[in-house]
């Protein structure tokens, strides 16, 4: 097979590879396309290697065709699915635990399919299960609205009743958003979130940036709020009031998905089959797809996050 990996200079080379060998409790999968990931841009950097037993090369989730499977599996050979990975996705073949692997929801392509695990999965866990679950009438907060994370998150918030609170840096990425239901949509280059989050205290916040501003609103949360890290793109340091802490009985969680056990990321997946993909088929939850490339152009396709240029996902295609 062939794989987009790393080189010792930690740059894209399209080269072959050993094929996988799939083990007694995993899938194999021939991929058709895999999905871009801020994770990808870290590991390409040497700062976020895959965990152990996985490829060492980018690729979070995938969508493709089953290959061959355990003769107990709920999915065979033929089958289309899409399977979150540890890693390796830029690649033509990919092996994966059974559990992480499941039918793509009726009516989608395997390009919106392999732009659903990793994103859905992440709020899944964190606004389901971290958070203790939402009721209508919370606030939810969630910067980088426009990013893959942050359009399924708004779209999860709405479905549970929450008002939501969002950042974007463009017209474009405002108006696309207002569209999923956000219900307070501010430009941080030239709006303050923070008036907005004194007003509307959050009962949960989903941060992605951290930095000097997170520890101004943390102190605004509403009483019994949960905060919960997932990256620090802004910066790794703030200044929090510890007072308001036990004050609010306010929860800070810090939260990764790619660290989790196969028997933990199965089991929210096995919750996205049952729960999330009918309403993926009924079009009541979209995934936006930004721009698709070819996966030789996976360099390019990462400057578009890079840039923070995209409105939801960025997928790479092979040739079947």
């Amino acid at each position: 097979m062939r794989a987009m990996i790393l080189d010792e200079k930690l740059n894209f080379a399209w080269r072959e590879m050993p094929d996988p060998i799939r083990k007694a409790d995993e899938v194999l999968i021939k991929v058709h396309a895999t999905a871009v990931n801020r994770a990808d841009l870290m590991q390409k950097d040497g700062c976020y290697a895959s965990p152990e037993g996985w490829p060492k090369w980018c690729g979070l989730e995938v969508a493709g065709e089953v290959l061959d499977a355990p003769s107990d599996a709920a999915v065979r050979p033929g089958d289309k699915v899409c399977a979150l990975l540890g890693g390796g996705g830029y690649s033509e073949l990919v092996t994966a635990p059974v559990g992480m692997a499941i039918p793509i929801p009726k009516g989608l392509s395997m390009v919106e399919a392999a732009s659903l695990p990793e994103v859905w999965c992440t709020v899944y866990l964190n606004l389901r299960m971290e958070a203790g679950g939402m009721k209508h009438g919370d606030v939810f907060y969630m910067q980088a609205g426009a990013s893959g994370v942050g359009l399924a998150a708004i779209q999860f918030a709405k479905q549970m009743g929450a008002e939501v609170i969002t950042t974007i840096d463009s017209p474009e990425k405002a108006a696309f958003i207002r569209k999923l239901g956000a219900d307070y949509v501010l430009d941080y280059r030239k709006e303050d979130i923070r008036p907005v989050i004194e007003a509307h205290p959050p009962n949960v916040a989903l941060d992605c940036v951290g930095g000097k501003l997170m520890g101004e609103c943390f102190r605004n949360m509403a009483f019994g709020g949960r905060w919960i890290m997932i990256a620090t793109m802004g910066g790794n340091e703030t200044a929090i009031d510890l007072e308001t802490v036990w004050r609010k009985r306010i929860r800070l969680i810090g939260s990764t998905l790619r660290s989790r056990t196969p028997e933990e990321k199965s089991a929210i997946m096995l919750a996205l089959q049952e729960k999330l993909w009918p309403l993926f088929t009924e079009r009541k939850l979209i995934t936006n797809i930004h721009a698709v490339f070819p996966i030789q152009e996976a360099e390019k396709a990462h400057g578009v996050l890079r840039c923070a240029e995209n409105i939801g996902k960025v997928v790479l295609t092979l040739q079947p």
